[in-house]
């Protein structure tokens, strides 16, 4: 899967617990980059609740386009998949989620772990944050120390992220832009200092924008 311009991911590792007819279900979700790290994340859960009735987890890599999921004995269809449903259904990428079940005594039937083992996944991932991760082009704008309230004004009401300004001879703001707002800031620019002032592109990476 090839993550293009800007992708869903997770913010960070995080896990939440629910307790459905006795059953201790607790879902761990953890931003990854290569399938290894989604290993080793689950290992690691094995080994801390190596007690558990059942570690089912998901995860999908976008480099090589990685997609698996594990009931770990649980009926077929009904642990792993609705995990993996969770991250498809979100748009997610590059994370792993595992949620770890310790039975309570109550069979909750193939429609209860479905739905158990989804919104235990569920509420992992909004744990760990869903964000927005966006290709950014990195621009310095080089301009004297009367532009700076205009210049600030432009990116402040522009949907461009402003970053750190530094004081020296003359002003040097370090502005964050969308990959496809980069021609419209650059015509708001020239259009604001009639050609005075340009931006100097000196780098991309990707931001993260929080999804409510």
């Amino acid at each position: 899967m090839d993550k293009g311009m800007t992708y869903r991911t997770i913010k960070q590792e995080a896990q939440a617990e629910l307790i459905e007819k006795k059953s201790r279900f607790i879902g761990a979700a953890k931003p990854v980059t290569t399938e290894q790290e989604a290993l080793d994340f689950i290992n690691e859960k094995r080994s801390k609740y190596y007690d558990a009735t059942h570690n089912v987890y998901a995860y999908i890599i976008s480099d090589n386009n990685i997609a698996r999921f594990s009931d770990d004995g649980e009926p077929s269809g009904t642990a792993g998949m609705p995990v993996m449903e969770v991250l498809k259904k979100e748009g997610l990428t590059d994370l792993v989620v595992v949620v770890t079940r310790y039975f309570g005594g109550t069979l909750l039937g193939a429609g209860g772990l479905i739905r158990t083992y989804g919104k235990s996944a569920k509420e992992g991932v909004v744990a760990a944050g869903i964000t927005e991760r966006v290709y950014c082009h990195e621009v310095l704008v080089r301009a004297g120390y009367d532009w700076l309230g205009k210049i600030r004004h432009m990116i402040e009401n522009g949907e461009y992220l402003l970053g750190e300004i530094e004081y020296t001879e003359e002003i040097i703001v370090h502005v964050g832009i969308r990959y496809d707002l980069l021609e419209r800031f650059q015509k708001e620019l020239t259009e604001l200092s009639n050609g005075a002032l340009t931006a100097e592109i000196v780098g991309c990476r990707y931001i993260d924008i929080e999804v409510s």
